[in-house]
């Protein structure tokens, strides 16, 4: 989702570029009605390695001038050399490849010595390297998603009167990256005035949990809607808080009033001013690149997020709904 002000930042530099954009056949729909992407290839990781080789071969037809790979894994590799099998000789499309700095992430995690620009940004680091071809690492304002009329039409119709209420996003990807489920229960009850609505995906089964504490005030859409209508929620929302996953980066992309609740994790971070960060100044803080572990916290398991206390979250976002009036 992040990468969603790539297009937008070219097309400031680059006004007559067409820019075209391979990624997952499931983010597709995240990425159609933006106006400066012109084309979508769409990979379904269920044809393997072979399905994707085919695909990109197709892609060569299109004689690409400028290649980016924002993201650097073993996928993107495969792409940038078949549209550019004499890379290595200087011959083909100019190209970029985004460093993911892997000897400053040994420093950090294994050092605690820290060289990555301060705060940590991740819209930023995905611009940066486009300042070679002249564009800006300023991320162009928001929307950067722009959900279809029918699909908004769609998230009206589910949420009814939860319109203008408060989205929740307990779920993340590691648990370590998860702000405690009992918190979430906790707030809830601290607002008792407050509609709210849980957005997850089908394996999130312990938001049902959180939805139990105040049924008749919260709505569970967690595994029950499509990436594209919870999307669509997102931006019917008054605020969004969120852990450190992709429904935050959903929420910044479409400039809501957004709180990031952010552990362990540091390339993630949120890059807009529509957004609170609230994190701890923890010695161990960050301790691993994607949140997967181990806590290293030698004084309390889970510190980073644990100490950040429901009551604080509560204060947050009561001055944030006081500001949206």
């Amino acid at each position: 989702m992040q990468t969603l002000s790539v297009p937008s930042a070219l097309a400031l530099s680059f006004p007559e570029a067409q820019i075209q954009w391979i990624t997952r056949k499931d983010m597709a729909p995240l990425l159609r009605n933006h106006p400066h992407i012109h084309k979508v290839w769409e990979f379904d990781r269920k044809t393997g390695m072979l399905g994707l080789i085919k695909l990109v071969w197709k892609m060569r037809a299109e004689n690409f001038t400028h290649i980016y790979d924002a993201h650097n894994n073993s996928r993107s590799r495969v792409i940038a050399l078949i549209l550019r099998p004499l890379g290595c000789l200087g011959i083909g499309p100019k190209f970029i490849r985004r460093s993911i700095r892997r000897w400053k992430r040994f420093l950090l995690f294994r050092f605690r010595i820290n060289k990555f620009e301060q705060p940590f940004n991740g819209q930023r680091d995905l611009l940066e390297p486009l300042q070679k071809w002249g564009v800006s690492k300023t991320a162009p304002p928001a929307p950067q998603i722009y959900p279809s009329a029918d699909v908004i039409e769609k998230a009206r119709g589910i949420l009814n009167d939860y319109v203008g209420a408060v989205s929740l996003a307990p779920s993340a990807a590691y648990f370590l990256k998860r702000w405690p489920k009992d918190y979430w229960k906790q707030l809830i009850a601290l607002m008792p005035e407050q509609k709210f609505v849980l957005l997850g995906g089908p394996e999130d089964s312990f938001i049902e949990d959180i939805h139990a504490v105040a049924p008749e005030r919260v709505m569970n859409l967690a595994g029950k809607t499509s990436l594209q209508v919870s999307s669509a929620v997102v931006g019917l929302s008054r605020v969004v808080i969120s852990n450190d996953t992709g429904l935050l980066h959903v929420a910044e992309q479409l400039g809501k009033r957004t709180i990031a609740l952010m552990g362990p994790a540091p390339f993630g971070f949120p890059s807009r001013p529509t957004t609170k960060i609230m994190e701890l100044d923890l010695y161990c803080r960050p301790c691993s690149k994607h949140g997967q572990g181990p806590c290293v916290n030698k004084e309390k398991f889970h510190k980073c997020l644990v100490d950040i206390t429901p009551a604080q979250v509560a204060d947050q976002l009561r001055s944030i709904l006081r500001d949206t009036l």
